[in-house]
C-alpha cells in the first residue's frame, strides 16, 4: 500500500487485477492505510494500540536499544559548527556522498 500510496495508484492495478479505474475496495485500502500510517507516533514509529492491552497490546511491546547513525552523528558535528544568532538562520545540513564534492 505505500507503494501505491507514493504513486497514486489503485492496489488493484499494482497487483495487476485492475484496469487503473479504483474501485471501492480500492479506496477502502487506501483509507485503511491512510489511518494506520496517522496512527504511527513520528517520534518513536510505534502505533497506541501496540502498547495498550486493552486493543491487544502489551505495555512492554518493545524495549528500548540505543544506536548510533554515522550520518546523523555527521550532521549533528557540522551543526555544532553553524553559528549561533543572525548568521546561522535558515542554515540547513544534509549529507551527499563524497563523490560530488
Amino acid at each position: 500500500m505505500e507503494l501505491c500510496h507514493t504513486h497514486g495508484i489503485p492496489h488493484s492495478q499494482f497487483t495487476g487485477a485492475g484496469d487503473g479505474r479504483w474501485t471501492a475496495l480500492d479506496r477502502a485500502k487506501a483509507l485503511a492505510w491512510l489511518a494506520y500510517t496517522r496512527a504511527v507516533c513520528s517520534g518513536c514509529g510505534t502505533r497506541a494500540d501496540e502498547w495498550r492491552p486493552d486493543l491487544g497490546g502489551d505495555r512492554f511491546a518493545y524495549v528500548a536499544e540505543a544506536s548510533t547513525c554515522p550520518g546523523c552523528e555527521l550532521v549533528a558535528m557540522e551543526r555544532e559548527q553553524v553559528p549561533d544568532g543572525p548568521e546561522g538562520r535558515g542554515v540547513k545540513i544534509g549529507l551527499k556522498p563524497r563523490r560530488e564534492q
